[in-house]
């Protein structure tokens, strides 16, 4: 079963790799953003231990504002594409084989649908509607950071299945991850208290978790350089200081107390996340002032 998943998983990792280069050499972007570098590696590494890569990247891209808003959404996944690879095939091995088959291949494909059909609905997306989103998706990080400080999380059972009907609801609602990834609302703490309350094993949780998101990429990607519009700078930085992050995390460090730096994070992302809906709410305010001043 893991080689029916490590197999697409390094094809995967080298398509994606081959079309990042490709595009960045097209468009004179091979240097990669210093700053991003640092970003990828800080993330990534917090990431592999628990903590999250999305809401901080988020959070950091907006106070420096090295993207548009609207653009932000769209550099996350092809940003932390490879890290999530990495992490993916670590997961894999260690905890992959003791998860059932049917739930782990159903959440990984139908996740992987709705990022593709999500990719191209957030660049038509008014920007202010964007702004609102990443607003929500940080107020929803935060809270489930605050819940996993204070305990408050889904315990979760013992089990490494479920029942058939509440695989088909769990599958379901990976595809609707699967789309609202594409506006940055991230898919790892949804994934991990929807299967925590069905029963699951929490720790193996993770392979779906990982390799949903991992296999997800490429198709993302591929979207998003066609469009022409994210800054691969932004995303090769993310990507080399990421991966070396996740491997230190993952063999060398594999835990530490981070109960602090939760609630530090969650101070930085309430305070982005009040930026973006102070910036949706005037967006929005002036595109009403343009329709009255047409009519």
């Amino acid at each position: 079963m893991l080689t029916a998943l490590l197999v697409p998983l390094a094809l995967a990792a080298l398509v994606t790799l081959y079309a990042l280069i490709r595009s960045a050499a097209q468009r004179g972007m091979l240097t990669p953003n210093p700053e991003a570098v640092v970003l990828g590696a800080i993330t990534n590494f917090f990431d592999t231990l628990g903590i999250g890569s999305f809401a901080p990247t988020m959070a950091w891209l907006k106070f420096r504002r090295l993207v548009p808003d609207r653009l932000i959404p769209c550099i996350l996944l092809p940003a932390h594409g490879l890290p999530a690879m990495a992490q993916s095939a670590i997961y894999l091995v260690l905890l992959g084989v003791l998860v059932e088959p049917v739930l782990l291949f159903g959440c990984v494909i139908s996740f992987a649908l709705g990022v593709l059909i999500g990719a191209p609905l957030v660049i038509r997306t008014k920007v202010w509607v964007v702004q609102l989103v990443v607003a929500f998706a940080l107020v929803a990080a935060a809270s489930f950071y605050a819940l996993g400080n204070l305990g408050l999380m889904p315990a979760g059972g013992t089990a490494a299945s479920l029942p058939p009907l509440l695989i088909v609801v769990a599958i379901a609602a990976n595809f609707l991850f699967g789309i609202l990834i594409n506006f940055g609302v991230g898919h790892y703490a949804p994934t991990l208290v929807l299967l925590s309350l069905m029963g699951m094993n929490p720790r193996l949780c993770f392979p779906i978790m990982a390799t949903a998101g991992a296999l997800a990429v490429p198709g993302s990607m591929l979207r998003h350089i066609a469009i022409g519009e994210i800054d691969l700078r932004i995303v090769i930085g993310v990507t080399l200081g990421g991966v070396p992050a996740v491997l230190v995390a993952a063999f060398l460090v594999q835990s530490m107390p981070i109960e602090l730096l939760r609630w530090l994070v969650i101070v930085v992302v309430l305070y982005a996340a009040a930026i973006m809906l102070r910036a949706s709410l005037h967006g929005r305010r002036g595109v009403a002032d343009e329709v009255c001043a047409e009519v």
